[in-house]
């Protein structure tokens, strides 16, 4: 079965809470969107990268309020989300 990062995105925000900072593991969410491993943090890297999950040094993960905040928006729309560039590698530019 192929799963959408937003299918992710979605799950995690149900097995975690960015403000009380409730994380999940990574084998979880594979197992509820049942998904291989390798996808979800395929999906994950891709997420952390805009700011919309985060991984926690345990190896666990959670949603970020931002990440809270784009589902709250509804939208059966396609949604394109940028990663964030790093402060260091803008001011080099």
């Amino acid at each position: 079965m192929s799963v959408t990062r937003r299918a992710v995105l979605e799950q995690l925000a149900a097995a975690s809470d960015a403000e009380r900072t409730e994380t999940t593991s990574v084998e979880a969410l594979a197992a509820a969107l049942g998904a291989d491993v390798s996808t979800v943090e395929a999906h994950l890297d891709g997420l952390e990268a805009c700011e919309l999950a985060r991984r926690e040094a345990t190896g666990c993960v959670r949603v970020t309020i931002t990440g809270e905040q784009l589902l709250e928006l509804d939208t059966d729309e396609m949604l394109i989300v940028d990663a964030s560039t790093p402060q260091q590698e803008y001011r080099e530019r």
